[in-house]
């Protein structure tokens, strides 16, 4: 690889790496795991940076996260994701709770939800409404229809209302003192 190009990959990967994670922390539950993920989708896209650099490379990226997470799930099959204090995934309404145990029970809460769900669903979930990836963009990712992206968020969406892993959390403007 030209020494331009080896600088635009490091780049790429000093602006994206703290998204990359985050979102292989709500694929996978487990921040080991998921820097193992980006790590090795990283890795898969410095060997054809040349030719994925031309397009979009985060979608790539993200890609082969997603496929990663799907592979390791189909693998290990965990079920419960242990999660601690120094875990931070960074949600963006996290300013408006109270205090740091609250913001911790509902990170816990969210991600022992986002397990529950088929791998699918989680995926669209995380790519569309966490990072906030337009639908389009999801399915070109995933390599599925907008459709199908749009019946697996509403779908996941529904586990999750009828879930009772996020009985107990309230929006921050409805919480009592």
């Amino acid at each position: 690889m030209l020494e331009r190009e080896e600088r635009a990959f490091e780049e790429f990967v000093a602006r994206t790496s703290d998204r990359l994670v985050r979102c292989a922390v709500l694929l996978v539950g487990d921040r080991g795991a998921a820097e193992d993920l980006v790590q090795g989708a990283l890795e898969r896209t410095y060997r054809h940076w040349p030719r994925v650099s031309a397009g979009y490379p985060e979608a790539y990226v993200r890609r082969a996260l997603v496929n990663a997470a799907a592979s390791r799930w189909r693998r290990f099959r965990i079920r419960e994701v242990p999660w601690g204090p120094d875990i931070e995934i960074g949600l963006p309404d996290q300013a408006n709770l109270p205090d740091h145990a609250d913001r911790l029970s509902v990170r816990d809460e969210l991600v022992q939800a986002l397990m529950t769900l088929p791998v699918r669903q989680r995926a669209v979930l995380v790519l569309r409404y966490l990072d906030d990836l337009p639908e389009a963009e999801v399915a070109a990712m995933l390599g599925c229809s907008v459709g199908s992206v749009k019946s697996q968020a509403s779908r996941g969406l529904a586990r999750l209302r009828a879930g009772a892993h996020l009985d107990d959390v309230q929006p921050a403007e409805r919480r009592t003192p």
